[in-house]
């Protein structure tokens, strides 16, 4: 049956499109998987499929403006944002306009009515609470959309409304897709008036539950919160993946309560045990509930949003609960990590007393220390980062700041200090460093920074002319780093026990 039902979707896609392509595509094995079809002017048609394939139909030779004109005439009227769609299909065309306004070529996205995708977040849905989807494009956000106002409206009864703006939730034409169930669907003119019609939809219509896709700006933010303190259920999407690209994006950030700057006191400060300015969370979050689809079958999912915002405030990782569909159709959940409360002043200084003298201090020299910050917090290490380089264990730095003769070369030398180098100032080659140097990461990463590490030594004690010992390695790691040291002219041995030895260079 639901072979036979996504075989008709396909075939009301294969109607619009010119038949030359059609006999092309009827051919094609790939059929049953197809996405989307598309045709631009002057190449061959481009076939899109669920198995990541692209095809390519030379056989049907480059496409034409007769093409693109017999697909345009067969669908609905293109909107501001340029897109059309079938008539009670959820199928959208996508156009691509010259300088002149002309269409030159055209994407044509299947759509399917997939029922049952919300029973892994069905809790969500049901609990009258508001609920934000996030994930990248072709996820799935839109579909949980539909399912959730067909749910809603056909099993509990409820005055749902769709504000659909791309008539990507309930197709297009003015009568409704039957996916959305017995839910009303408000169309919007443009993308820019969405803000306006979902407020309509409140003051017109009383809805119980609003669904609206693609919360982008900060009037449709804005419109959110209007909606929500009127008493009525938000179901919708936003642009971005997690949570932490929310509270980052200022345009957005409203949606899960806002962010806003505090200066504290000393006393507060001191009781807090942080700096005077942070950040803390403006208001009430717009949605309870936020769900990232991080894959098409596996979810994270932040029941409190408010703590969850706190908690990222404060520079701690929230911890959501985990749901994964199995292949075997079984839903897996690993619940949240319950987070352990902070310690008093009192307890939190004894703590820092206990553990002074083994925590690694690291200077950061042209490194983000906001970025090494929350390497050291996601990792869970004992280290901090200092201001200070008279305190420091280490130095880290780019590569372009550990040129012989710079400063902070000269300052390592004078303090004795070992200086470790990553290529770019990224959150990425930080990381691989904390993950390299307390063991934590994959033996590809180890090899890369050892070999960056010895390179980084042979500089020093050829411009010092004194010998140096650099970090532990494993031998195979170790036989590298000597490699290096030979091909430099220098000399170099292991020394210490395993499983601490490591190298021990000296000047030729």
């Amino acid at each position: 049956m639901a072979t036979a039902k996504a075989a008709d979707e396909v075939k009301q896609l294969l109607e619009v499109l010119p038949p030359r392509i059609v006999d092309q595509l009827l051919k094609n094995p790939e059929l049953p998987h197809l996405i989307e079809v598309i045709l631009d002017l002057g190449k061959s048609a481009e076939v899109r499929t669920t198995t990541g394939k692209v095809v390519y139909l030379k056989g049907s030779g480059p496409v034409t403006r007769e093409d693109i004109d017999h697909v345009t005439s067969k669908v609905g009227q293109f909107t501001s944002d340029n897109r059309a769609g079938i008539e009670r299909t959820l199928h959208r065309i996508s156009a691509l306009r010259n300088r002149t306004g002309k269409i030159i070529g055209l994407t044509c996205r299947i759509g399917r009515a997939i029922f049952g995708t919300i029973d892994i977040i069905r809790d969500a849905i049901e609990s009258g609470k508001n609920t934000l989807f996030l994930g990248p494009p072709g996820i799935g956000k839109t579909t949980k959309l539909r399912e959730a106002a067909r749910v809603l409206a056909d099993e509990f009864d409820k005055r749902v409304i769709v504000v659909d703006t791309s008539n990507e939730i309930a197709g297009d034409g003015d009568i409704p897709h039957p996916g959305i169930g017995r839910a009303r669907r408000m169309q919007v003119i443009s993308p820019e008036r969405q803000h306006a019609v979902m407020i309509e939809a409140v003051e017109n219509h009383m809805p119980e539950v609003i669904i609206v896709d693609e919360i982008g700006t900060e009037a449709e933010a804005a419109a959110c919160r209007t909606i929500a303190e009127r008493g009525v259920q938000l179901i919708a999407t936003a642009h971005g993946k997690i949570l932490e690209n929310l509270v980052s994006n200022p345009t957005l950030s409203d949606l899960v309560g806002g962010v806003q700057t505090v200066i504290l006191g000393d006393e507060e400060a001191k009781r807090r045990r942080s700096q005077k300015a942070i950040l803390e969370r403006k208001a009430p979050p717009t949605f309870d509930i936020l769900v990232e689809i991080r894959e098409r079958d596996s979810f994270a999912i932040y029941h409190d949003v408010a703590k969850a915002v706190d908690s990222m405030l404060r520079g701690k990782v929230p911890q959501p609960e985990m749901r994964v569909r199995t292949k075997e159709g079984k839903i897996k959940v690993e619940k949240a990590k319950e987070e352990i409360p902070e310690p008093t002043f009192e307890e939190a200084e004894k703590i820092k007393s206990e553990k002074e003298s083994e925590l690694l201090r690291i200077y950061p020299f042209g490194v983000n220390r906001q970025e090494l910050e929350r390497g050291i917090r996601v990792l869970n290490l004992p280290a901090i980062s200092t201001t200070n380089l008279d305190e420091a264990d280490l130095i880290l730095t780019v590569k372009s700041k550990a040129r012989p003769g710079t400063k902070i070369m000269q300052s390592a030398d004078e303090r004795n200090l070992p200086v470790h180098v990553i290529k770019k100032n990224v959150s990425g080659q930080i990381m691989k460093f904390l993950k390299f140097y307390y063991r934590v990461g994959g033996r590809e990463e180890a090899e890369e920074l050892g070999v960056a590490e010895a390179e980084a030594a042979v500089e020093q004690v050829k411009k010092t002319g004194k010998s140096m010992d650099i970090n532990s390695q494993n031998s195979y790691v170790r036989r590298l780093q000597h490699q290096i040291v030979e091909q430099a002219g220098l000399k170099s041995e292991s020394v210490g026990e395993e499983p601490n030895r490591r190298l021990r260079i000296y000047p030729a």
